[in-house]
């Protein structure tokens, strides 16, 4: 098996015969094709198959009604006491919080399970009960923003979509609880999936791969294919390479470097990185709320990669940075 890795640019000298990735605002006009036989080769698109090109270039659907060709900012709004950087910090002003956040995003994240290395599972009662009853009052407040509802779990999904979530997404990709993709199949919603290694408990404690960024792509084709079979269509289906789940910091880079590959799933891509530990320490930033500059030059430069979703927790700062990269790139 070859898997094609389009080379993105955003240079306004384009050339003859360049092609746009996924109906966006970045184009290529060569790929790197990776195998686990053979050395990566540097091609150009005229070298590959229709049914090589096909996923790479189709524009992709709207992700709870929000289109797909520029870069859009996911904010993250955790209802937890123990997640990594702002553990506790929204309690008593979830709503007023949701809808500053909102004001600065094109989503909402919300969750009510820290999933940083180390957290304890959270019962299916205690995380509905954080998270639901805030979903219903931003929108009775007339918050018109998409939401997501950050869980693992079917009976979350399920009561946070019908708060008016309008979208699931799963760190486990259907793997910590199968039923959620019914859940989510019966509610049309859209749902990210993401890969991780392990489980939040045991995930950071010794973890390995034979070629990271190829085992991570067949690991979310296979779920991809899993959500297929459970009625959810591709179209809306994002992924995410799942930063820091289940990998070491060489493991990261490896994938932040090669992280157009994904693009050839034919599905949005899903980037969370915003003040993960190995940002601080390549960034020299020990507190998680000193790691904004390093989280925004990874937004930025996965933007110039095609990334369509950026998971972050400083959604004005993101969004000042994705416009001055945005206007270089003409958007």
């Amino acid at each position: 098996m070859r898997y094609i890795r389009p080379l993105v640019q955003t240079d306004p000298a384009r050339p003859e015969g360049a092609v746009t990735l996924a109906g966006g605002w970045c184009w290529f006009d060569r790929v790197e094709v990776l195998s686990r036989e053979a050395a990566p080769a540097v091609l150009p698109v005229a070298a590959l198959t229709p049914e090589e090109m096909a996923p790479l270039t189709a524009p992709r659907a709207p992700v709870a009604g929000l289109t797909m060709d520029a870069p859009r900012v996911m904010a993250i709004l955790n209802l937890t006491p123990d997640s990594f950087s702002d553990g506790g910090s929204h309690f008593g002003q979830e709503l007023e919080d949701g809808l500053a956040l909102a004001a600065e995003a094109d989503m909402l994240d919300i969750g009510g399970e820290s999933t940083r290395p180390g957290a304890e599972e959270v019962s299916v009662e205690e995380e509905t009960r954080r998270v639901a009853p805030v979903i219903s009052a931003l929108r009775e407040s007339g918050c018109g923003t998409p939401i997501s509802v950050d869980t693992r779990k079917a009976e979350v999904a399920r009561a946070g979509l019908a708060a008016g979530a309008d979208m699931v997404n799963d760190v486990s990709a259907m793997l910590f609880d199968p039923h959620i993709a019914q859940v989510t199949a019966d509610a049309g919603a859209p749902i990210c999936l993401m890969h991780a290694q392990g489980s939040p408990e045991t995930m950071q404690d010794d973890p390995r791969y034979t070629d990271v960024l190829l085992d991570v792509y067949d690991h979310l084709a296979e779920r991809v294919a899993a959500a297929e079979a459970a009625g959810i269509a591709r179209e809306r289906i994002v992924v995410d390479p799942g930063i820091g789940f289940g990998k070491t910091m060489a493991h990261n880079l490896a994938l932040l470097g090669r992280l157009s590959l994904f693009h050839a799933l034919g599905c949005p891509v899903l980037l969370g990185v915003s003040r993960k530990r190995f940002i601080g320490t390549i960034g020299e930033a020990e507190e998680p709320v000193a790691r904004m500059p390093g989280s925004l030059a990874l937004a930025v430069l996965a933007a110039g990669q095609g990334v369509q979703l950026l998971r972050v927790h400083d959604a004005r700062e993101t969004r000042q940075g994705l416009r001055l990269a945005g206007a270089q790139w003409g958007m």
